[in-house]
Order: C-alpha cells, then sequence, then structure tokens
C-alpha cells in the first residue's frame, strides 16, 4: 500500500507541531494501522494554511490525481487547508481518485462515513478559529494605527524610518518607529505633483523627467508605475477636513476623531494592499483600509491631494497597453538592443498604395526622452512584419513544426478528461435524484437531515466539477492548433488566410523576444 504523509508549518508562528515532528506522529500511526506500507513524505515549511498555492501541496494534488497513493495521512486536519472550500475540494478530489484521508490528531478517517461526517464539522471549526484570529488581527491593528507609528517594510520615498523611546502606561521603555523627512527627495515629490497636476497626464510627467535628468532615489529613471505608486500614496497628503470627508465618503476605517484632523501631520494607511508570500499582489478596496495621522509632516494639501487621485481615475483606462495593437503582429516582442526598452508603436500617414496607415516600432525609452536617451532607428511596421512571417515559414518548413505534436497530446488528454468530468457531474445528479427519493419517503428525521446534508454536498461538489469542466474547454480552445496541421494545406496559405488575432497567438507561441540593435533583428524562439 502506498501511504502518502503532508505535513506543514507556518512561518508566521513559533507555536504548534514543528514538521519534523508531524511526520515523526504520522511514521508512528502507519506502524500501528498499515502493514508493508511505502510511504511518501510532502512537507512546506513557512506557507499558511489559508493560502493552497504551496508547492509540496500542489505537488501532492497532482500526484494524488494520477493514483500514485491510496491513503494520505496528516497529523491535524487544518494542516491541509483552514479554509472550507478548500479543504471540501481537496476531500471531495480525494474521494474521486479512491484515497482514504486520514487525520491523526482528531482520529478521522474518511473510510467511514461517520469519519466524513465529523470530518466536515471539524473543518468549519478550524476556519472559524482562522476568522477569529484575522479579527483579533484587525482590531490590532486599528489600535496600532492609533499611535501613527511606521511598521516596517520599503520607506517611501522621502522618508527614512526613525526609531523613538517612549514611556508605557506600566512606565516601561518601548521602541517605535516614525517616518523622518528627507528633505531633498521630499522636494522631488512636491514637484511630481505639481507637474502632474500641470501636464495632467503620467506620459508627459515621464517624459519631463527624464529629459531633465531627475531620476528614483535609487538612480534610475522613473516609470509610470513608479510616478503612480508615489501620487497615489496618501502617506504626503495632509490630514485635513478635505482628505478626512474623501476616506470617510469611501467608507475607509479611520482611527482618529475628526477634530485631530487639523493637517499638521500627514496620512498613514494600513491594510493597504493583499500580501502573499511578503509581496504585495493587488490593492484592496478602500472600505478595508484603516486611515490614521502620522507622526510625520504632510507636504500635499489635502485637496490637491484628491484632485490628483480624481485625475488618476479619469486617465487610467486611456494609456496604451503593451502588446495591444491590433495592427502590427510584433507588439510587445521587440525590444530595443541599446537601452533594452520595448518597441511601441507609432502612426503615419495613410498609405495612398495600401489604403492602410502606415505604422512603425519606435522605442519607447526614445520616444518618451524625445530622443535624447536613446537615438535607435525606427523600423517601417509593415515590412518587418512580413520579413519575420517569412522567416517563420522558413523555419517550419524545416521541420520546427513538428515540435508541436505535444500540443495535440494535450488536446486529447483534455478531452478525456472533459468527459470524465461531464461523467461525474452526471453521476452526481443520478445520486441526487435518488436522494431527493429518499428524503420523500423518510419519517425518521435523524436520516431526513443526514440526507438533505449529502444532496447539499453534492450540489457543492458538482459546482466545483462545472467550473473544471468549463476551464478545460477553455484550455482546449486555445491548444486547438489543428488547422495548422491540415496535410492538404500548406502553411503559408494557412498563415497569409488566417485572421490578425490568430496570426498574433501563433507568433506568441513560437518567439520569445526580438532583438533590434539598429542594424539587424535577432529572433529568439521559445524552447517549445
Amino acid at each position: 500500500m502506498n501511504i502518502a504523509i503532508y505535513s506543514r508549518k507556518s512561518k508566521f508562528t513559533g507555536q504548534g507541531e514543528s514538521v519534523e515532528n508531524q511526520i515523526t506522529i504520522c511514521r508512528e500511526y502507519i506502524e500501528k494501522h498499515f502493514e508493508k506500507a511505502e510511504i511518501n513524505v510532502y512537507e512546506d515549511e513557512g506557507f499558511s494554511g489559508g493560502d493552497t498555492d504551496r508547492p509540496q501541496f500542489q505537488r501532492l494534488i497532482k500526484e494524488a490525481r494520477a493514483k500514485r497513493f491510496d491513503v494520505l495521512i496528516c497529523y491535524r486536519l487544518d494542516r491541509i487547508s483552514r479554509n472550507i472550500s478548500n479543504f471540501a475540494r481537496t476531500i471531495e478530489m480525494l474521494e474521486n481518485n479512491n484515497i482514504s484521508f486520514v487525520s491523526v490528531k482528531e482520529q478521522f478517517d474518511t473510510a467511514t462515513p461517520m469519519g466524513r461526517a465529523m470530518l466536515y464539522i471539524a473543518s468549519v471549526f478550524a476556519q472559524l478559529e482562522r476568522e477569529t484570529i484575522a479579527e483579533r488581527i484587525r482590531d490590532n491593528m486599528l489600535q496600532l494605527a492609533r499611535t501613527g507609528r511606521w511598521l516596517g517594510g520599503n520607506t517611501p520615498t522621502g522618508f527614512e524610518s526613525e526609531s523613538i523611546i517612549y514611556m508605557d502606561t506600566a512606565m516601561k521603555e518601548k521602541k517605535m518607529f516614525k517616518l523622518s523627512p528627507i528633505d531633498e527627495e521630499l522636494t522631488l515629490v512636491t514637484l511630481l505633483f505639481d507637474k502632474y497636476l500641470e501636464f495632467k497626464s503620467l506620459s508627459k510627467l515621464e517624459t519631463y523627467l527624464i529629459q531633465n535628468d531627475l531620476t528614483t532615489k535609487t538612480g534610475k529613471c522613473f516609470q509610470k508605475h513608479s510616478l503612480r505608486t508615489i501620487l497615489t500614496n496618501p502617506v504626503y497628503a495632509q490630514t485635513d477636513g478635505a482628505l478626512y470627508a474623501y476616506f470617510s465618503s469611501n467608507g475607509a476605517q479611520i482611527a482618529n476623531e475628526k477634530s485631530e484632523w487639523t493637517g499638521q501631520h500627514g496620512a498613514m494607511v494600513y491594510n493597504k494592499n493583499l500580501v502573499k508570500k511578503g509581496k504585495s499582489v493587488k490593492r484592496k478596496d478602500m472600505s478595508e483600509w484603516i486611515v490614521a495621522i502620522g507622526k510625520h509632516k504632510g507636504i500635499i494639501d489635502g485637496r490637491e491631494w484628491i484632485q490628483v487621485q480624481h485625475m488618476m481615475h479619469i486617465n487610467k483606462d486611456k494609456a496604451p497597453r503593451q502588446g495591444t495593437s491590433h495592427t502590427a503582429l510584433l507588439s510587445g516582442l521587440i525590444r530595443c538592443a541599446g537601452c533594452g526598452s520595448f518597441m511601441g508603436i507609432k502612426y503615419g500617414q495613410v498609405s495612398k498604395e495600401t489604403g492602410k496607415r502606415i505604422y512603425y516600432y519606435v522605442c519607447n525609452n526614445k520616444n518618451i526622452s524625445r530622443g535624447v536617451k536613446c537615438k535607435c532607428p525606427n523600423l517601417q511596421g509593415m515590412k518587418v512584419d512580413k520579413g519575420i512571417m517569412e522567416e517563420l515559414k522558413v523555419l517550419l518548413a524545416n521541420d520546427v513544426l513538428k515540435s508541436l505534436d505535444q500540443y495535440n497530446v494535450n488536446i486529447n488528454t483534455k478531452k478525456l478528461e472533459v468527459k470524465e468530468l461531464q461523467n461525474k457531474i452526471h453521476n452526481k445528479h443520478k445520486a441526487i435524484d435518488n436522494l431527493v427519493k429518499q428524503l420523500s419517503k423518510s419519517d425518521d428525521e435523524f436520516v431526513s437531515d443526514y440526507i438533505l446534508n449529502e444532496i447539499k454536498r453534492l450540489i457543492q461538489a458538482n459546482k466545483v466539477l462545472s467550473q473544471e469542466l468549463e476551464n478545460d474547454h477553455k484550455e482546449i480552445q486555445l491548444l486547438n492548433i489543428d488547422l495548422l496541421k491540415m496535410p492538404s494545406v500548406g502553411f503559408s496559405e494557412i498563415v497569409d488566410g488566417t485572421l490578425y488575432e490568430s496570426k498574433r497567438n501563433f507568433i506568441n507561441g513560437i518567439i520569445e523576444k526580438i532583438v533590434w540593435d539598429g542594424e539587424s533583428l535577432d529572433i529568439h524562439l521559445l524552447n517549445i
């Protein structure tokens, strides 16, 4: 019998059983209850139970679907997940692959009906514990916010972290940190706000800074994302009545009384970003922010800061995104060899011969700085696109296309998965129908409750399977390149006759990047 042991411990706490102890306890359980077992161990150190994106856990799931083991054992059920929906999906997947789950601490074994029922009940309490911890953390953050202290991390441009010694209520000496100004950097920040309000454009502000050799505190050229980070940071805003009204109207949680917002200090915002594995992945809704008056001085008038936010919101969808041209086939792929910047699209007049607009590939750094920082020659778009496509035809004629056979293998595999998912959904629908019939005949309250819970579980399981089915259908659409393998039609004829989007998808599946040094193009193919 093949048995898997899974262990996990969060890096955010020093409490609880270590990964090694969890594995030892599971091995002892196996020795008592199983004979001649082959054991595989999967261990994740430093990952939260609320996040299923753990390397060893993902490997475990993959090998479970491949039926590499018969039983999964862990020290405690919350080692798998503290989230009910994630936990339920994992158990459902194990059941579908005839894999039993054993939790040593709680003595749950999914090989028995009672074990399965108790398992789901325990998972509810595991999530309740997680949500209670989260609530306690939020309350602590509110308490910390009232102090206006700096909690650590990379300090914003214009500030450095300074320690402060103070006495607590028990007259014990404590240390905290506040933001201390760096005058030279704050002068630049003030200029950024002034110029943005003048230009009303991040692109024009970016050009102005490059042309005037104004750089970040690390000596790099300002880019739109770094400018946006500074211009949207409330740390520079004065905590006056206007700023209070702005955050209040947007549902933010404000730690200080309205009477304290006199404009003498800058703002501090906590719980602003969603952080995973130590990195910010996205900004949270403002209703989740905790806003407080900091101990540092604000440099931008509240109304002026709000005006910038409104302007940023209006302009956010106007900027063109990299690689979204519907004319140029190679947008987002060509880079300048001199400075490393992408070659963007610049349009000219309509051609009298073709009736189409002429376009060029232009180095972004050259374009932004108006030729001050880079002088890389432009590329004629239509000519380059045609040349690259001709080059690809030659490469494909020399058997490069054979390397795409794996795509068809993947398509066939996905089709089998779709059929299997459809069968599972159908079987669960039949099971639900049978349970409904049993429910109509039952007079026993306990049995009726059990049947209702089982129906709910099957409905939830079908929702998960339906989502998997939808994802598989999408993957099949992406992988479907049968058109390119039709033996009766040459590749050249196919490419020349396909739509722009199909050509783009194919090129992006073949080419990693193209480098232009002013005289020649260097094509880097993907390793497929």
